[in-house]
Order: C-alpha cells, then structure tokens, then sequence
C-alpha cells in the first residue's frame, strides 16, 4: 500500500515557501491625512463668482395693460304668465282622506272607527239634537213667552232720508221703493230719526208722532195709507 503525506501546517508551510507576511496600513495616519486635505480644500480660495447681472438688464420692459371689454349684459326677459300659473290658494284644497290602507296611514283596520258600537256600523247617521238616550238640551230647557202669528212687519224709514227728495214733491209707497229705501211689497213706517228740510207730502201706512210733527212744522202733509 501507498502512503498518503500529511499536508504540512500552515506555520512550516510559511517558512518552507519563504513568503513574506502583508505589512499592517497605518489607519490613525490615514485619517490624519484625510483631514488636513479637507482642511485645505476649505481654507482655499474659492473662484469669484459671476457678477449679478444690472437691474435694468434684469427687469423687462412690460406690455401696457389692454383696457377691459365693455361686455354689454343683456336684460332679462320679463317672465311670463299663463294657465299654467293659475293654482288654488294655499290651504284651500287638501288631499282626501284614504280609510283602511294599512296601519302605516294612520287611518287602517278600524278605519277611524273604532270598537264596536252604532258609530262603527254601516248605515248609521246622526240625528241632529240626539245625546245618546239622554233628554236633550231644547228640551231640557224651559219655555217662554209665544210667537204671533198676527205680527206686521214695516219697512223703516227716518225723516233723515227724506232730503233727497225735492221740495213740494207727493212721495207714494213707489217713490220709496223706487229710491231703495223700501222692500216694495211691505208696508212702510216712517219714524222721526233725522231732520226735514223741505215741504213734502208724505204717503205712508203709519207715521210715528215726532216724525208727523217734524214733517208738518218744515210745511209739509202727512197721509195715513189704509191696510
């Protein structure tokens, strides 16, 4: 068998190849000399800059301002109206009342009816002064006094509306219903509210006493018409 040689260690092998070993680099050297050289480059003078260029060769000379356009604004047109403007004066209408859509409407089920009753039933009206069963008020109350059925009822007038009237003119039942200040188809009164001016002869169905008084001292006549 061969024998295998064992490599030499590394110290022998050193030695035996007589190689030298890498020398160490001086660090604390090195950056000494790193920072004397920046030293330097600061302490340099440095290159004159170029000169600032003059303001007149800075500033350029500007357009003048081109005046603003009159824009002519057009008026606006005056709005117009038509059929389609015409509506109900507010509050005036309303929408109708929908009974028994569903409980969301407020007015469901029941149908603003309520439980059982006359009231909820169909066919009920309501008789006017009925309280349910109980007496009711134009009954409850006592009776006074009756109605005639004899009563005349006269159409008024004062000595105060006779001035329009002219002086010495014969006023009939006509002339009042004529000037609108009787009904025509009653009878008339006249009473003494007013003051008479003129001599006038006065045809009525009944004459108070101041009034017959007033009439006949300004010269005039008073003539009671038969009913």
């Amino acid at each position: 068998m061969v024998d295998k040689k064992k490599p030499a260690s590394g110290k022998s092998a050193g030695k035996a190849s007589g190689a030298k070993p890498a020398p160490k680099k001086n660090v604390v050297a090195a950056v000494k000399k790193a920072a004397s050289a920046k030293a330097s480059a600061k302490a340099a003078p440095k290159a004159p800059e170029k000169a600032a260029a003059t303001p007149a060769a800075a500033e350029k000379p500007r357009r003048p301002e081109r005046p603003a356009k009159a824009v002519a604004r057009r008026e606006p047109s005056p709005r117009v109206t038509g059929v389609h403007d015409l509506a109900p004066a507010p509050g005036s209408t309303h929408y109708r009342k929908r009974v028994g859509r569903g409980p969301g409407s407020g007015h469901g089920k029941t149908a603003g009816r309520g439980y059982k009753g006359q009231r909820s039933r169909t066919g009920y009206r309501h008789l006017r002064g009925f309280e349910g069963g109980q007496m009711p008020l134009h009954r409850r109350l006592p009776k006074r006094g009756f109605t005639n059925i004899f009563r005349v009822v006269y159409d008024v007038v004062n000595c105060g509306d006779l001035d329009r009237f002219e002086a010495g003119q014969k006023i009939t039942p006509a002339e009042f219903a004529a000037a609108r200040l009787a009904h025509g188809r009653r009878p008339i009164k006249v009473l003494g509210d007013g003051e008479v001016q003129k001599a006038l002869n006065v045809s009525a169905h009944k004459f108070s006493a101041s009034a017959q008084a007033k009439i006949e001292k300004a010269g005039g006549r008073c003539e009671v018409i038969p009913r």
